[in-house]
């Protein structure tokens, strides 16, 4: 049986995740590839209630944030993840582990070796085959974030935040140059989409 390919979005807030998912999304009907698109924390009833207790909830702390995350993955993985995976689809997540990383681990200080063992307990060598990084200013992101409405709870966040969160996706993309494309954002769309496709095509070609 053939395992279908796991495809990740990453970034910031106000980078465009939302409008290249949509990319994405007609890239692969138009390759005639089946695929089934989620996001994290949510993709699952469980998981989408524990989204909405962690965006709305005042005073979280950070080892609550962290945890709630892992559960909210941890349901994700067994209910959608791998069953979709075994059947030969696609799946791509907007967000996954890396953004425990930056937002539990950079932003909120959270040590990275807690993380890793989350994610080694739950998730036992499965990881993304591909992940967009879609890379901004904080400014200029949060710009972005106010001009489509209401902030959430981490759109809400200090700069100072919000930047840590930004240098440790720029840190994974380094350290994981395989898999993390690391995406200038402030570029014209027509460009970002253009090296997508092209990061696709060679996906296929695996």
């Amino acid at each position: 049986m053939i395992r279908g390919k796991f495809v990740t979005l990453e970034g910031g807030e106000g980078v465009g995740k939302t409008t290249n998912l949509e990319f994405i999304r007609d890239y692969l009907q138009s390759h005639g590839i089946r695929f089934l698109v989620t996001r994290e924390p949510g993709g699952t009833p469980i998981g989408e209630a524990i989204r909405r207790l962690i965006i709305e909830s005042q005073g979280m702390v950070a080892q609550t944030e962290l945890l709630l995350m892992f559960a909210a993955r941890a349901q994700h993985l067994e209910e959608v993840i791998k069953p979709a995976l075994a059947e030969g689809l696609w799946v791509v997540s907007d967000r996954f582990t890396d953004a425990s990383y930056a937002y539990q681990g950079g932003g909120r200080g959270i040590d990275t070796g807690v993380i890793r063992f989350l994610e080694d307990w739950l998730q036992k060598g499965l990881e993304p085959d591909l992940t967009f990084l879609f890379d901004a200013p904080v400014e200029i992101g949060l710009r972005r974030a106010r001009d489509r409405g209401g902030l959430d709870r981490f759109e809400s966040e200090r700069p100072a935040f919000l930047s840590r969160v930004r240098e440790t996706y720029r840190e994974l993309a380094q350290r994981w140059p395989h898999r993390i494309k690391l995406l200038d954002a402030t570029r014209p769309l027509a460009e970002v989409q253009a090296d997508i496709a092209e990061h696709l095509d060679s996906l296929r070609q695996r």
